[in-house]
């Protein structure tokens, strides 16, 4: 009968280190993924954007589901995937 406490008390350390590591690794990353989505969906004509490879650039128009159109340059548009948008620096003003 001892050896059935005993063995389940082996299995506490690793269940205390999944806790740890849900608690401060797989939470806080769902989080930034989470929002990280939203600000890709709300993304709109006129947004400035940098994108994960470094890329400065106005959003001119939304293609798809999964792509956009930059203007990096006067008379210079390059096509992305809207997930490599990695920050929004500012919103065009939206009051007339």
């Amino acid at each position: 009968m001892s050896g059935s406490g005993s063995g389940i008390t082996q299995f506490i350390p690793l269940i205390l280190i999944f806790v740890i590591f849900y608690f401060f690794l797989i939470r806080p990353q769902q989080k930034k993924a989470k929002a990280h989505k939203a600000m890709v969906a709300a993304l709109k004509r006129g947004d400035e954007v940098i994108t994960s490879g470094g890329i400065v650039g106005k959003v001119e128009r939304i293609l798809g589901e999964d792509k956009l159109e930059l203007l990096i340059s006067e008379n210079v548009n390059v096509q992305v995937v809207q997930s490599t948008i990695q920050t929004v620096l500012n919103k065009p003003n939206t009051k007339k």
